[in-house]
């Protein structure tokens, strides 16, 4: 069985993600194959897709390593955020689909029910799920690439603090989605600004300043499960 490069890319970026491989630490191909139960060659793969995303970095006598972004960086990822989720739903104001307008709305009926509970959790898959669809709903390949990408290296870079209010915050949510239903771009942009500006103050730096370059890795709490990949 020959697993695709883009499967074993995932399972390697979540566990980053997930902090089983901290900053700093080195990725042999040798571990990774067998952590994962792959050849090196799809590792080799994903360990270049990786470095492209910022996630890897190649250092001379240690090889690959998880990257150790600085501060500065890390900013600029939530400035580009700011940027383009409400690109996104301006562009998903003129090209959603029926389709797409669905599952926004059952996200957000679920959200707002959940927020009535207070189930964080929850929230925050569903939050996750909904700017992942509206994302999709812009109709731009590389619009959505990019904003996954920014929430893969968000979600690894900082821990977001619940809202006071997930109410207010579904609401908001429910008010991106009507104004995407009437196709009023400019004031899908405008909640979505807002929204996410408010979204924003609530992340709080996971690593601040440099630190060190730990060479341990932690016991993952989530095996991947590969059966059944194949090219």
């Amino acid at each position: 069985m020959r697993v695709p490069a883009h499967s074993v890319c995932t399972a390697i970026r979540d566990d980053i993600v997930a902090g089983v491989y901290e900053r700093g630490s080195r990725l042999t191909e040798e571990l990774l194959a067998r952590r994962y139960g792959v050849s090196r060659v799809p590792v080799r793969e994903a360990l270049r897709t990786l470095e492209a995303e910022g996630f890897v970095v190649t250092r001379r006598h240690a090889g690959a390593c998880v990257a150790e972004p600085t501060e500065q960086e890390a900013g600029d990822l939530l400035e580009m955020r700011m940027l383009l989720e409400p690109l996104g739903a301006a562009r998903a104001a003129q090209r959603r689909t029926e389709a797409h307008l669905k599952v926004l709305r059952g996200l957000v009926r679920l959200g707002q029910e959940r927020a009535r509970r207070g189930n964080s959790e929850d929230l925050r898959s569903l939050g996750g799920w909904f700017h992942e669809t509206l994302a999709q709903a812009s109709g731009s390949t590389a619009l959505t690439s990019t904003l996954a990408q920014l929430r893969h290296k968000i979600a690894w870079m900082y821990a977001v603090e619940a809202p006071a209010n997930p109410a207010e915050s579904w609401a908001e949510h429910g008010g991106i989605v009507d104004a995407v239903a009437r196709g009023d771009s400019e004031r899908a942009r405008a909640i979505t600004a807002l929204h996410t500006e408010r979204a924003t103050s609530a992340h709080r730096l996971r690593f601040p300043g440099a630190g060190d370059r730990p060479d341990r890795v932690r016991t993952s709490q989530h095996p991947v499960n590969m059966t059944g990949l194949r090219h």
